[in-house]
């Protein structure tokens, strides 16, 4: 009969999907997955403040019809009130000791850059927890 590996062979596909990759935390993909990941956390939240990404710790990239990115990012509570719908680039952090507040988050974001389209199908923070 046929060798079992022969249905695993995919022999005209230039681009194998591949494992992850890591990729440098500056790049310009990287951060902008991580901002639409605040955007999520910032619609999912009741928290009368915007966050925004302070620190990508950690990310990785998967070619899937598009590029999916996993990241490790910090993110921190902003002196924007959400309901002033201000640009997050105009944004500070906080320094009141009582509203400051860093959550360590993983999110996984899904882009296809021709598309236009993106999703952020995992998003998961926790407190931060200095050592």
């Amino acid at each position: 009969g046929p060798s079992p590996d022969t249905c695993s062979q995919d022999l005209n596909s230039r681009v194998k999907p591949g494992f992850p990759k890591t990729i440098k935390t500056n790049d310009p993909g990287v951060l902008q997955a991580a901002r639409y990941s605040v955007e999520k956390f910032n619609n999912c939240t009741n928290d009368m403040f915007l966050f925004k990404e302070s620190r990508i710790t950690r990310a990785l990239v998967q070619i899937v019809k598009g590029l999916k990115y996993m990241l490790e990012v910090e993110i921190g509570r902003t002196t924007c009130k959400k309901n002033q719908h201000l640009r997050l680039d105009d944004c500070d952090f906080q320094t009141n000791h009582t509203l400051k507040q860093t959550l360590s988050c993983y999110s996984e974001v899904w882009v296809v850059p021709w598309l236009q389209h993106f999703e952020v199908p995992v998003l998961r923070c926790h407190h931060h927890h200095h050592h």
